[in-house]
C-alpha cells in the first residue's frame, strides 16, 4: 500500500515537474481584443537580431469576419501586408534589433466592430533540461519529459483551435438567429398586411354591389 502511494506520488511529482517546464519554456502571448469600426490597433515587441517570431490571427466576430493586417520592422519596412483576411499565419527572422510592430485595421468598416484573436511567439525553444543540450543520449526521465512536453504542446494547440472554432460557430449561430428572427417578423407583418388588404378588398366588392342594387 505504501509502495503504491509512493509510486503514485512520484508520478504526480514528475508530471508537475514537466508541466512547470512547459510553462517556463514557451515565449509569447495570446489574447483576443476588440477592434472598433474605423479604427486601427498596433502591438509592439522589442526583439534582438536573428530572432524568429511567428504571429497568427483569426477574426472571431463582426461583419464578414475579415480584417487588414500588416507587420513592420524597426525601420518601418513592411514585412507582411494582407487585406480583408479572416485568418492567417506569418513567421519571420529578424535582421536587426529594435521594435517590431503588428497592426490590425478595421478602417474599411463603417458600422461593424470586430473581435480578433492573436498569438505572438518569438525565440527558439530551449531544451527542457540543461543536460539535453549535449550530444549524449537522453535518459529515460529526459525522454519521458520530452514526450510529455510535446504532447502538452499538441493538446494546447488543439484546445486553442477548438475554442476558436467554438467561439466562431457561436457567433455565426447568433447572427443566423438574428436574421431568422427578423425574417420571421417581416413575414408575419407581411401576412397581416396581405390579410387586411384582402379583407378590405372583399368588403369593397360587397359594398359596390349593395350600392348598385339600391340605385336600380
Amino acid at each position: 500500500m505504501v509502495c503504491s502511494y509512493n509510486k503514485a506520488f512520484a508520478t504526480l511529482t514528475f508530471l508537475l515537474y514537466c508541466l512547470l517546464l512547459q510553462v517556463f519554456v514557451v515565449s509569447g502571448s495570446e489574447f483576443t481584443f476588440e477592434l472598433p469600426d474605423n479604427d486601427k490597433q498596433c502591438f509592439h515587441e522589442e526583439l534582438e537580431q536573428g530572432i524568429r517570431f511567428e504571429i497568427g490571427y483569426q477574426v472571431i466576430s463582426g461583419g464578414n469576419y475579415d480584417v487588414d493586417c500588416f507587420v513592420t520592422d524597426p525601420q518601418d519596412n513592411v514585412l507582411y501586408n494582407e487585406k480583408k483576411k479572416q485568418y492567417d499565419n506569418f513567421s519571420h527572422t529578424t535582421t536587426m534589433k529594435g521594435i517590431y510592430k503588428v497592426c490590425f485595421s478595421n478602417e474599411f468598416s463603417t458600422y461593424t466592430h470586430k473581435t480578433v484573436y492573436l498569438h505572438f511567439r518569438h525565440g527558439e525553444e530551449q531544451p527542457l533540461l540543461e543536460s539535453m543540450s549535449s550530444v549524449t543520449a537522453l535518459t529515460q526521465l529526459e525522454s519521458s519529459c520530452v514526450t510529455i512536453h510535446e504532447l502538452i504542446k499538441t493538446v494546447t494547440e488543439l484546445q486553442t483551435r477548438s475554442r476558436l472554432r467554438d467561439a466562431l460557430d457561436h457567433t455565426k449561430a447568433e447572427d443566423l438567429l438574428k436574421r431568422v428572427t427578423f425574417w420571421s417578423i417581416g413575414e408575419t407583418l407581411l401576412l397581416f398586411v396581405i390579410g387586411i388588404g384582402q379583407v378590405m378588398m372583399l368588403r369593397s366588392f360587397f359594398t359596390e354591389r349593395k350600392s348598385s342594387f339600391r340605385v336600380g
